[in-house]
């Protein structure tokens, strides 16, 4: 037999309100507190309190009395009461009806004198998404939604006619509406008026209407408004423990740098030690004191590969202070191929528009690329000097089929004689150039949040970005572009970059063509550097020796 759930509801001084789709609290079940567990259901915030009292109890459908029921339903309860706050259920529930003061006849009216449970449930919320705020990042005042739509939107700027949920994790409002003049002007003011009306609480963004039918009656891209508090949109402050991570992966990178220098003279070391590093079936380790008297010989080139780091940093920060944009410290990437990844250095302010998100993406890498080049062309230069005969190192020649920019360069400069051979005499000078070269290349890959990426995403925009990275992947993962560095490159930036910048405050005005020319020119200088020279073509122009093919 089914039962009839009924609740009675006693309150001090208030007019309870619930929803209509809450009917009268009733269920069939066999369970006399079914009624309190849908409310649960329906997401009813339930505290204990003195607001007033909610007791479910239940009488069967003939309309009997419950007292047999009694005993059962304080077991279940175990003296449940509770307060519902009738401002909070207004809050989350649009539509309401009053609820009917008096019992409707076949549903007992008897109140229960149960005790509460204790006073440590005082102000206890059973409400799973008021805890996700609670713990998520602070939302919008709606207070202050109301009195910025009625002090900046209108006729003459923009008018609004929805909002939406705007950020990561929905903490901001988005506005949407119809443009009432320059997208530009009117930004300018409406974030002037932002700071008269709320001081510096809030960042407004300008970005494109999220699925759009169509562009603006009067050009471009239609455009809504996001507001996001300026404690969430902006990144932290750097803490201690990364300034100490920073350290210490510089200091790897010395260290991998002058490893790299060692292994340049890989001609004058002694045998054991080229043997365990070369012989896969070589097991005991030398005496590590054999390296040390190549030290000295080694520092030259490590302080070219540090040298196009730092100078790389430097042209980001020096394109950044005059925009007023702040930056993080760099954290180096070790490594033993190259002497170095380059380093990750993040964004720490928002970044006022696109144009000046390209400019400091390009900087570094330019920087870089400068020095590198400098060093890998005086290289070349000494290579082919008899005088600097002393300074020259042996390397394979198949070295420079890694890159058919770099290769073709070399030839062209060292003469087919000297590269059509096993192995090339070159200067060190070659070396860190060529090394500062590809680690600027693959930094200037399009994908993520790579100096590449981020110059792609405020040249063309996120859509760009996104065909642009699937095509790096794919490239990477077949090898196609870094040769035998393409997977350690690829799982780097997977773990380390993959995730693409966040918008500028104003992402939405294009740059200028110049500025796409230049990052297009950047990219296709990327993938011929970084474009292995396969072995018939290798042998056609006379890049390396090739004995097999």
């Amino acid at each position: 037999m089914g039962t009839l759930t009924s609740c009675s509801f006693s309150f001090s001084a208030a007019n309870f309100k619930l929803r209509s789709s809450f009917g009268s609290c009733t269920a069939r079940d066999g369970m006399g507190f079914v009624g309190f567990r849908r409310l649960k259901r329906e997401r009813l915030l339930v505290s204990y309190g003195d607001f007033g009292r909610f007791v479910c109890f239940s009488s069967d459908n003939e309309g009997h009395n419950e007292g047999d029921r009694e005993d059962d339903l304080a077991k279940e309860s175990n003296a449940v009461t509770a307060t519902v706050s009738a401002e909070e259920v207004e809050e989350r529930h649009g539509s309401e009806v009053d609820l009917d003061k008096t019992t409707p006849p076949s549903i007992s009216s008897r109140s229960s004198n149960l005790s509460p449970i204790g006073p440590a449930y005082n102000n206890f919320q059973v409400d799973s998404f008021k805890l996700m705020e609670l713990l998520g990042p602070e939302k919008v005042d709606p207070s202050d939604v109301k009195l910025i739509k009625d002090k900046l939107f209108g006729y003459s700027t923009f008018w609004v006619t929805k909002e939406e949920a705007f950020g990561d994790l929905g903490e901001g409002i988005l506005f949407l509406g119809n443009l009432r003049g320059k997208r530009e002007e009117v930004f300018s003011k409406l974030q002037s008026q932002l700071v008269e009306v709320t001081g510096d609480k809030y960042n407004l963004f300008m970005v494109g209407e999220p699925n759009s039918e169509g562009p603006d009656p009067r050009g471009g891209p239609r455009v809504s408004f996001g507001l996001l508090r300026k404690e969430v949109s902006e990144p932290g402050p750097t803490t201690l423990w990364q300034y100490v991570i920073a350290l210490l992966l510089f200091l790897l990178t010395i260290g991998s740098s002058v490893e790299l220098g060692i292994a340049s003279q890989i001609n004058r070391l002694p045998p054991e030690v080229v043997k365990y590093f070369t012989d896969p079936n070589a097991v005991e380790p030398p005496d590590m004191e054999l390296l040390f008297p190549f030290v000295d010989s080694a520092l030259p080139l490590a302080y070219g590969v540090l040298g196009v780091l730092l100078f790389h940093e430097v042209g980001h920060f020096l394109a950044a202070y005059p925009k007023k944009v702040k930056l993080s410290i760099p954290y180096f990437i070790p490594n033993i191929t190259l002497g170095s990844f380059g380093a990750i250095t993040q964004f720490k302010s928002i970044l006022p528009d696109r144009s000046t998100q390209v400019d400091v993406s390009l900087a570094g890498p330019f920087a870089g690329a400068a020095l590198s080049f400098s060093m890998f062309a005086v290289g070349l230069l000494l290579s082919s000097n008899p005088d600097a005969a002393g300074d020259l190192v042996q390397v394979p020649s198949m070295l420079f089929q890694g890159s058919l920019l770099l290769g073709l360069i070399s030839r062209a400069t060292l003469g087919y004689a000297a590269m059509h051979a096993s192995t090339v005499a070159i200067h060190p000078l070659v070396i860190a150039g060529w090394c500062g070269l590809t680690t600027t290349a693959f930094n200037m890959l399009p994908v993520g949040c790579l100096d590449g990426g981020r110059a792609i995403q405020g040249a063309f925009g996120k859509g760009a970005l996104v065909g642009f990275g699937l095509t790096t992947y794919t490239l990477l993962g077949l090898g196609v572009l870094g040769g035998p560095l393409s997977l350690p490159w690829g799982l780097y930036v997977l773990i380390c970059q993959r995730s693409p910048e966040k918008p500028c405050l104003n992402d939405v005005t294009e740059v200028g063509t110049w500025r796409k020319a230049a990052v297009t020119l950047a990219v296709f200088l990327v993938v011929l550097t970084l474009l292995p020279v396969w072995d018939e073509l290798a042998e056609e122009l006379g890049i390396g020796l090739v004995t097999t093919f």
